[in-house]
């Protein structure tokens, strides 16, 4: 399948500042031993976080009609080193069809090696560089959380709805708590969510265990990830599909945002 058309001159939406204080932090994150420590894939409690996520992301893509996905194009904001997109290849989407930009050029290098059949772009997703309706799904996985700056945060809703098709879905994977040991990110809760996407219907749950909890469960994981997952104080992100509103011109009632969190 051909590349979504790049604009021939884009509006700047740069946010400056901010998208640089986002670089710096983390800049900090790579660099810190500590990071890497608490963030490493062979401690079972965050295998036991990403095994949850991976299942509920296909249950969701399937309960969308994602799957299979055909020749559907996938865009991921922030998508890092590429991870989370490439294991759409998993559901059946094809590696021509997937598409990630983040902030990082460390983050795409790495990406660029490890799936080398795939599109990856450094760049500011405030302005990307794609015609509207170019992608069927979006996804955004600890995206605004990062973001400190509301301005930003529209800008980025506002291109999220431009370059998704009118029956996209954008696939929203989040904190909703505050993290009072990390000023450098914020929760996102469903209220906000609404006033970033107003008028998109959505169906969000809970979901991850509080991570420095799941860390510590050692080789009990196994047993215990799944029984604390139950507690839905304790499920510390939301994850789901968000829908755009129906074009008025369809004859459709364009829905409010609604949020039902449902026990995993």
């Amino acid at each position: 399948m051909s590349s979504p058309p790049p604009l021939a001159c884009a509006e700047r939406r740069d946010g400056g500042g901010e998208a640089a204080r986002i670089r710096r932090v983390y800049d900090a994150y790579r660099g810190s031993r500590a990071v890497r420590r608490r963030w490493d894939p062979a401690n079972a409690g965050n295998r036991a976080i990403h095994d949850e996520r991976a299942a509920a992301l296909r249950e969701i893509l399937q309960r969308g009609g994602f799957i299979p996905f055909a020749h559907r194009r996938v865009l991921d904001l922030g998508c890092g080193s590429g991870e989370v997109l490439a294991s759409l290849e998993e559901l059946g989407a094809l590696p021509e069809d997937l598409y990630g930009v983040d902030l990082g050029e460390q983050e795409i290098e790495a990406a660029r090696r490890r799936f080398p059949s795939m599109h990856w772009q450094v760049a500011n997703a405030e302005t990307l560089e794609f015609q509207p309706g170019s992608f069927a799904l979006v996804l955004a996985f600890t995206v605004f959380s990062s973001v400190l700056d509301d301005a930003m945060a529209r800008n980025l809703a506002a291109e999220i709805d431009r370059v998704l098709h009118r029956d996209g879905a954008l696939l929203w994977y989040d904190f909703r708590y505050r993290n009072p040991y990390n000023r450098a990110v914020r929760g996102i809760s469903p209220r906000r969510i609404a006033e970033l996407f107003p008028g998109w219907t959505s169906e969000l749950r809970s979901i991850t265990v509080l991570p420095p909890l799941s860390r510590r469960l050692g080789r009990a994981a196994p047993v215990l990830y799944p029984l604390l997952a139950r507690v839905r104080p304790l499920r510390t992100h939301l994850i789901g599909l968000l829908r755009k509103p129906r074009d008025p011109a369809s004859g459709e009632p364009r829905a409010p945002l609604q949020s039902e969190l449902r026990v995993s």
